[in-house]
């Protein structure tokens, strides 16, 4: 699995790679507290909160780990959110798809739905993946009904797996698609997007 940094564009989006430069876009777009009500990142509110984000992510870029994204929306050219591939596994073939984020006004658009349809597209059918994994804070049940809705098989909760920046002990729930599954979750992907973009 050659992981380097890329671009995926789409007809809604373009996942390109996270930098410094995004910070303005982002901080503006991310000053809503329900954005971060469940993330492991504590409250970002500022443009210095969000630079420190940024510069942690690519930080974890750095030590080949995480592969993070800038969401831009085609329309307006903004950045609106961000993605990344996360907890890398190349001998096992494996990542997983997190720590992602929209602005509240493109929630519950065809923005979800093409971020992810082009990252696990890239990563089965580029980088070779034989599974993708998905987690959540057991508390999110809106985060958990979206991966349901791509066709994720859930897998089972990880007890007090992580504790927040506030010390709460978050369990997870888990998710995961196998390269045997793309095929039939990709159609399903394909099948959302047309019914978002017809409407």
């Amino acid at each position: 699995m050659n992981i380097q940094p890329i671009t995926l564009t789409g007809r809604v989006v373009r996942l390109e790679p996270l930098s410094e430069a995004h910070v303005p876009d982002l901080a503006i777009v991310g000053r809503d507290e329900n954005i971060w009500r469940y993330m492991l990142y504590g409250n970002i509110q500022t443009e210095a909160q969000m630079r420190a984000w940024v510069l942690d992510i690519l930080g974890r870029q750095a030590r080949s780990t995480d592969l993070p994204f800038a969401v831009i929306h085609l329309d307006s050219g903004h950045a609106i959110g961000a993605t990344r591939y996360l907890d890398i596994r190349r001998p096992d073939r494996g990542l997983e798809i997190g720590g992602t984020w929209y602005a509240a006004a493109y929630q519950h658009t065809a923005v979800n739905t093409e971020c992810k349809y082009l990252l696990l597209q890239t990563a089965f059918e580029d980088l070779g993946c034989v599974r993708v994994q998905f987690k959540t804070d057991l508390r999110n049940e809106r985060s958990q009904q979206a991966i349901e809705r791509l066709g994720a098989v859930k897998e089972g909760i990880l007890r007090n797996h992580m504790i927040t920046p506030e010390g709460y002990l978050r369990s997870s729930v888990y998710y995961s698609i196998l390269d045997s599954e793309w095929p039939a979750v990709k159609t399903g992907l394909e099948e959302k997007l047309e019914r978002y973009l017809s409407n």
